[in-house]
């Protein structure tokens, strides 16, 4: 018995080894794919789904995990350019925080809302992750750019910076991120249960 135990635990591990290797290929892959995508003065985000994905099945580590692999491919691909100009140490925190938040909490949402259905938790997951991407960017950028954000803002037109903000510069992605992950819902519940054996492939 304990042998088989052992082999098991054994296994999962190998398979979660595997599985999150894979997972974090596919989000250096999709960023970026994405950096070259933009809606607004910055590119879309499309690692959110992999990253519900990695943390679903792996657990809020794994999420979090995946989201700092996100932030740092971010920084690596000169996404943060602009940011990076202006506050180097503002820009790597709030990249990289960003990314592993968001990741982290879409595991825990996830697992609170598991037991009533994977489709309603990944849903309310695939909300949260996007809401708290954001929602930690725009926090950095209160902290680190505010000054610079001002400026750009009025340049545009812009009376108020948090008007900049959410209008101006995260509006059009936040959107497109959320739909994004909600058109995706089933596919990503399919997904989970394919790795964990709930469905057979002939």
């Amino acid at each position: 018995m304990e042998t088989n135990n052992r082999v098991r635990r054994n296994s999962n591990k190998t398979q979660t080894i595997v599985g999150m290797g894979m997972l974090t290929a596919v989000i250096v892959v999709l960023q970026i794919v994405a950096s070259q995508i933009k809606f607004g003065p910055f590119s879309i985000t499309l690692c959110l789904a992999p990253i519900i994905i990695g943390a679903a099945l792996y657990g809020w580590k794994a999420g979090a995990w995946l989201g700092f692999v996100f932030g740092l491919t971010v920084l690596l691909t000169g996404d943060a350019a602009l940011f990076m100009t202006i506050n180097v140490p503002g820009t790597i925190l709030t990249v990289l925080l960003k990314g592993s938040v968001s990741g982290a909490v879409g595991g825990v949402v996830y697992r609170l809302i598991e037991k009533r259905g994977k489709l309603p938790a990944v849903v309310v997951s695939g909300i949260v992750t996007p809401v708290v991407n954001t929602a930690v960017f725009l926090l950095g950028c209160v902290v680190f750019f505010l000054d610079a954000c001002k400026e750009w803002g009025a340049g545009l037109g812009y009376d108020n910076v948090f008007g900049y903000l959410l209008l101006g510069m995260v509006g059009l992605n936040f959107l497109v991120e959320l739909a994004i992950n909600l058109v995706l819902s089933s596919a990503i519940v399919f997904i989970i249960n394919l790795v964990k054996g709930r469905i057979k492939v002939s």
